[in-house]
């Protein structure tokens, strides 16, 4: 069997470019979302895990590779989407959720995770071994993150049951997961440079080679550049296509690969089909999915309370702070300021760090209770206009529910139409 991947890089050369959406979200409404427009529009669902969210440990949500599996299978069969071709990933494998141990220590961890996900048919891998551990510096050399991802992908070969093979990303200039952790300067952001990637390239295929894995390295279809897009708390720096110019015509030197962009969260449709025309094939895409969601579940919170003819209370936001003040080590480190300003970045973030705790016990009996009250009852699309924006196009009543997949599908739709827009 053929990976669709491959048709990527196979389009781009020839002129053709296509894209997909890669939507990294471990949260039940946003792959349902991703899963029914994949089922609408005829086309295969990319969906992501990350090392933090998903590993053999656990991770935050407490899954396994094979558990996730079984999650994103058991919601394409529920919502009626068992059809839907469904490829998963795995992003930033490598040892990050371990980097505190000794190096040696970190790699035999993320030698177990990666096992874990080809095991359970993931079949397309980041190797994201960048990260310095314990000792190191921050970031390591083009020469030993090859190395580590190369250890990597011998160990995913050996595991893989195929059917597709996998198809791996590789890369040295990898964006910070969910997005920056202060003010942005659009001037400051340091685009990947031709020159870079030649380098990187070459040593990751030599890395390969070393380890008697060259056969392997011909599946790498996609490498992580930084194009020039970024987002942190409240600022956003938008794709400037001329910026990156450089790096679409050395791409055209290296075929078989296109490039995978990161933190595409927030651009404007535009934006992201100009990135797929550059060769930016790959877009991932995750807080902004979940931030749509928090703003929907803001927002019925809202109307659950107008439907029972009082203002506003703002139970859930209450709610999501005593279970966000209970357990900081997913926001402490991220926000600064002000405590108005940190109270602002907890619940209004772009980075949206809040998407950490909804599967907290307080938050999820929270959400369900907000559900309850409003029992699949319509909400008058007057009301909705008020409090679901995303809705204010639609002439007809809503279901809670259904405010909040289509609150996701508003943002996956714009993926859709800038990688589909050729």
């Amino acid at each position: 069997m053929r990976h669709p991947l491959l048709a990527l890089p196979e389009a781009f050369h020839a002129g053709t470019p296509q894209g997909i959406t890669s939507v990294c979200s471990a949260h039940p409404i946003v792959i349902e979302a991703a899963l029914r427009i994949a089922k609408r529009l005829d086309r295969p669902a990319l969906i992501e895990a990350t090392c933090n969210q998903v590993n053999q440990d656990g991770g935050y949500t407490g899954m396994t590779p094979q558990g996730f599996r079984n999650f994103v299978e058991q919601i394409a069969l529920s919502s009626d989407c068992e059809t839907v071709e469904i490829i998963l990933g795995g992003d930033h494998l490598g040892p990050n959720p371990w980097k505190t141990l000794d190096a040696e220590d970190a790699m035999k961890k993320a030698d177990e995770m990666i096992a874990a996900f080809a095991a359970a048919g993931f079949t397309k891998l980041h190797l994201d071994t960048s990260m310095g551990c314990k000792g190191e510096p921050v970031a390591l050399n083009d020469e030993e993150t090859a190395a580590r991802a190369a250890r990597l992908a011998e160990i995913a070969e050996a595991h893989a049951p195929g059917n597709p093979s996998p198809v791996y990303i590789i890369g040295t200039e990898v964006p910070v997961p969910g997005g920056a952790t202060e003010a942005l300067n659009g001037h400051d952001l340091k685009i990947t440079t031709p020159e870079a990637v030649e380098q990187t390239y070459a040593i990751h295929r030599e890395a390969f080679a070393q380890r008697g894995i060259i056969d392997v390295f011909e599946r790498v279809i996609g490498l992580v550049v930084q194009p020039g897009v970024e987002f942190g708390h409240s600022d956003v720096i938008h794709f400037e296509p001329q910026k990156a110019a450089n790096l679409t015509k050395y791409l055209k030197q290296l075929p078989g690969l296109v490039f995978e962009a990161h933190s595409t969260d927030y651009q404007t449709e535009a934006n992201l089909a100009a990135l797929v025309n550059g060769g930016f094939a790959i877009l991932k895409v995750g807080p902004w999915l979940t931030f749509a969601l928090r703003e929907a579940l803001y927002g019925l919170d809202a109307v659950a309370d107008v439907l029972e003819q009082s203002p506003p209370r703002n139970r859930l936001m209450l709610a999501m702070e005593d279970v966000m003040q209970a357990s900081p080590d997913n926001w402490l480190k991220y926000y600064d300021g002000t405590e108005t300003q940190k109270w602002l970045q907890r619940h209004f973030s772009l980075s949206d760090r809040i998407r950490y705790y909804w599967p907290a016990e307080t938050a999820t009996s929270a959400v369900t209770e907000l559900l309850e009250r409003l029992d699949n009852q319509d909400i008058p699309t007057p009301l909705a206009s008020q409090y679901l924006p995303s809705m204010t196009t639609d002439s007809t009543s809503c279901t809670a529910r259904e405010a909040l997949l289509h609150a996701v599908e508003n943002v996956l739709n714009r993926y859709e139409n800038a990688v589909h827009s050729r």
